[in-house]
């Protein structure tokens, strides 16, 4: 017990201020000369600039964050078959469903609490999502038609979502 001892350098010797000139922080205790903040009970606000007009109300302010934004995972048709045509997820090139579960598992989706809307901009062959059945909560008119042309079945389901502090479902 008499042995014990805190780390390499676990504990520090705290600073000894105003001991004398030669310890560096003697006199003014690094404090400066005079003024405001060489007093004791000093506490100026963070971003006070001595009564001028502080900059965060100088500068001018620009757009705005829309509350009703509605945040998703977007997936993009030619994304979903390039992911599952890669040698990394052959396990799931077997599946005849795509639903939530193994759109996480492609690492398709990465936000918990939004839907996903599948969205078709590309056009080239999808051949590795032939004969599937992709379950997702909306999908754009192009993404439907291209899919459609390719023989791939879409199925939309409602979003739901528990609100905090709230036991009612609600559906979106």
């Amino acid at each position: 017990m008499n042995e014990l001892r805190p780390n390499h350098k676990a504990s520090r010797v705290r600073k000894r201020k105003g001991r004398g000139i030669g310890t560096g922080n003697g006199k003014t205790a690094g404090r400066g000369m005079n003024g405001q903040r060489s007093r004791t009970g000093a506490s100026i606000p963070a971003g006070f600039e001595g009564g001028q007009m502080p900059l965060y109300r100088r500068v001018p302010k620009r757009g705005f964050t829309n509350i009703f934004k509605k945040d998703l995972n977007e997936i993009n048709v030619s994304t979903l078959n390039k992911t599952l045509g890669s040698a990394r997820h052959q396990a799931l090139s077997t599946v005849t469903t795509l639903g939530r579960e193994q759109l996480v598992q492609l690492g398709l989706v990465k936000k918990k609490g939004a839907p996903v809307k599948l969205l078709g901009t590309a056009d080239e062959d999808l051949g590795n999502l032939k004969g599937k059945t992709i379950v997702v909560n909306s999908v754009t008119v192009s993404g439907k038609e291209k899919l459609k042309s390719a023989g791939i079945t879409v199925t939309e389901e409602k979003f739901v979502t528990v609100k905090p502090g709230k036991k009612e479902v609600v559906a979106e």
